[in-house]
């Protein structure tokens, strides 16, 4: 070991070092620039997977929200396929107007009938009568906003 001295007795010799003290400060600033980068990496990263995780959320609600929309919209359509088929299957002429209140698992459905004599004609002129025109229309509400469906269809009944 080497030991250089300038005569003071009280000073600590220096030793010979491989790396030399400016050079061990740069080492020290370059690795907390590199743990600094890394925490900004890690910051950068929760923020994308937050907005992912956010973004996937939206997407499973609007998922939820379109499926309940459809079951709704299928409930109305079997009611109006049910009662289409008892206006068929009845031998009375269709009642002029009638109205249901249905009770469902997405709330009330507000079924209204109406039947009027059709105006159909021949190619030569001849009316054509016994035929009647029935539509039912349902209303209801999906979160507050008003809904409805109809459907038209021809009842032949002989006079």
């Amino acid at each position: 070991m080497e030991k250089w001295g300038n005569e003071i007795l009280n000073t600590p010799a220096l030793q010979h070092s491989n790396t030399p003290i400016m050079a061990s400060r740069r080492i020290r600033t370059r690795a907390r620039s590199k743990y600094a980068f890394a925490l900004y990496e890690v910051l950068l990263g929760v923020a994308i997977f937050a907005i992912g995780v956010i973004s996937l959320g939206r997407a499973v609600q609007n998922c939820l929200n379109a499926s309940t929309i459809s079951a709704e919209e299928n409930v109305v359509r079997q009611i109006l396929s049910d009662r289409m088929a008892q206006v068929q299957a009845a031998s009375a002429v269709p009642d002029a107007e009638k109205e249901f209140k249905i009770k469902t698992g997405y709330g009330r459905v507000i079924l209204t009938q109406k039947a009027a004599p059709a105006a159909l004609t021949e190619p030569d002129n001849t009316i054509i009568t016994g035929i009647n025109l029935v539509t039912l229309t349902a209303r209801w509400q999906h979160a507050g906003v008003p809904q409805s469906k109809q459907i038209q269809f021809y009842v032949y009944r002989s006079g």
